[in-house]
């Protein structure tokens, strides 16, 4: 069963009807219980870096995520959800993410309007599972004030341009995350959505 994580924040309504139109069974939950036996998950996020990080610790969410990464179940974080896989943000104030991936988030630099949202191009700088189909620097959905800056550079799987380039895309092992809106960047965002369910079986090739 695929579950999308509830902690309080979070467009999940629209997420979770993206992979209905999939023909994809999925299922809102906030029980960490349903984290432990899913077969694969999907963290949306919206919001302040601190106010989701202290909702997850409060649910008992955060162990039970980093745990589910660990047994190598299939992960997929959106905007703030891929935000929350960093070791520390500085979103008004200093404070500690999940530490899944070294690095920090950063607001971008002044003198750009934030947030950054509307279309933007996506340009693949590694070759992974979520790109096959999708033409490189096609056009994806963005609204965020705030980027990931990763301190490894191999993790990063794709950058955009706005102001300055920043990292789009991360891939490392069995974790995914994506700073755009898949389930509002229209046939890109389904071709993404597809290609997560088809790597982690909940989708047959030709389905």
């Amino acid at each position: 069963m695929l579950i999308i994580i509830d902690y309080g924040m979070g467009n999940l309504r629209n997420v979770y009807m993206a992979f209905q139109r999939l023909g994809v069974k999925a299922q809102i939950s906030a029980e960490p219980a349903a984290i432990r036996q899913a077969s694969a998950l999907v963290f949306p996020g919206v919001g302040a870096f601190g106010d989701a990080m202290d909702n997850l610790r409060t649910l008992g969410l955060a162990r039970e995520i980093t745990a589910a990464i660990e047994r190598g179940v299939p992960f997929l974080g959106i905007c703030l959800g891929l935000q929350l896989l960093m070791e520390a943000s500085e979103e008004m104030g200093e404070h500690r993410g999940l530490g899944i991936i070294p690095g920090k988030v950063r607001r971008f630099p002044e003198g750009l309007t934030v947030p950054h949202m509307g279309w933007n191009q996506v340009h693949q700088v590694r070759d992974i599972p979520l790109w096959r189909g999708l033409p490189n620097d096609s056009y994806a959905y963005f609204v965020h004030s705030y980027y990931v800056d990763p301190r490894d550079p191999s993790v990063v799987a794709a950058v955009t341009e706005y102001g300055i380039t920043f990292t789009s895309a991360v891939a490392q092992g069995n974790v995914y995350g994506i700073q755009f809106h898949p389930e509002k960047s229209q046939d890109v965002g389904e071709c993404i959505l597809r290609n997560f369910c088809l790597e982690a079986g909940l989708l047959k090739e030709g389905e």
